[in-house]
């Protein structure tokens, strides 16, 4: 019997339950500090999923795999960015709203200072969309700023997983390799918020490109192919004019048992990552400023204090981010 709630009873964004930080209060924020200094920030987007699909599902999908390890472990959750980067290819298509390059990186920068500064100096930022080129260049970008040390890491859901996306000619459950809203997604939603899919909606396509297969790689680059799925313009149409259903793939064939295995190795893969860090770095242990940063040690030693105590200093005190 799996220890997961797979599909979940619900999210937890608007219930006092604990998992998400605009829930609490600073005194529960203080208290949790004390005990787990880790915060999972999902990183998902607003765009066409179809007609089947919430246009919120990059998003569910990791806050519904956040909150159910948060439960677990006892890490806390922010509420998730909603709005992301976007490649040229999903351009123009109604229903995706994307955020300009330099905004969605320097907005990041911005949420994991805040984060930092509050005491949550163990960050995964657990990213549910097309956007795994661009989050490493606001974690590096946070980094040169600031000079401080913690631990910021950026968790692609699909990337801890590979295994688990093999079609069935691999010995696999799927007909078809991941793209975008399609089986494989599908699969996901429908196993972890299936209140508001609507599969009776769904409509097909079939996706296409112009050069021969075996080239560019699809969704993840999960197929490891030479040239990564964001590594290209012009390879393939921008999804307005071939896929205007906004589904790229065969979502009719989204079935959440499909998707079990994966969820649960995911979740599993998830709560160890966290544990491991909470272990190898308990609530206010970090790794030593010295290996991590070039900035003096009493503005270091100031800006690692506890928040609000007896010679703290503000992290936007020692950067210039404004």
């Amino acid at each position: 019997m799996s220890k997961w709630q797979i599909p979940p009873s619900g999210g937890h964004m608007e219930k006092p339950s604990g998992v998400y930080y605009q829930t609490m209060t600073m005194k529960e924020i203080r208290e949790r500090l004390e005990k787990n200094d880790l915060i999972i920030i999902p990183v998902g987007s607003t765009e066409n999923h179809g007609s089947n699909a919430p246009t919120g599902e990059d998003t569910f999908l990791v806050t519904r795999m956040a909150e159910q390890v948060a439960l677990k472990t006892g890490c806390t959750v922010a509420e998730p960015i909603w709005y992301g980067y976007h490649p040229y290819h999903h351009i123009g298509m109604p229903g995706t709203v994307p955020i300009k390059d330099e905004a969605f990186i320097d907005y990041l920068v911005s949420v994991i200072a805040g984060f930092w500064n509050t005491g949550f100096r163990k960050q995964i930022l657990l990213n549910g969309h097309g956007q795994e080129f661009v989050i490493p260049v606001a974690i590096h970008k946070f980094a040169k700023i600031f000079q401080v040390p913690g631990i910021i890491i950026n968790l692609n859901w699909y990337h801890a997983v590979q295994d688990k996306f093999k079609t069935k000619d691999q010995g696999g459950p799927y007909e078809t390799p991941f793209i975008h809203a399609d089986e494989v997604e599908s699969s996901w939603s429908l196993a972890l918020f299936p209140e508001f899919m609507h599969q009776e909606w769904v409509e097909d396509t079939n996706p296409q490109g112009f050069l021969p297969e075996g080239h560019i790689d699809k969704a993840g680059n999960l197929l490891h192919r030479p040239i990564a799925w964001y590594g290209h313009v012009g390879g393939g149409p921008i999804e307005v004019y071939a896929y205007p259903q906004g589904v790229v793939g065969k979502a009719s064939l989204g079935d959440a048992e499909k998707a079990k295995d994966g969820v649960e190795a995911l979740l599993d893969y998830l709560e160890k990552l966290v544990n491991d860090i909470m272990e190898k770095f308990p609530a206010g242990k970090l790794p030593p400023a010295e290996s991590l940063s070039q900035r003096p040690k009493e503005e270091l030693e100031a800006a690692l204090k506890k928040p609000l105590s007896d010679g703290w200093k503000s992290i936007y005190s020692i950067g210039n981010m404004w």
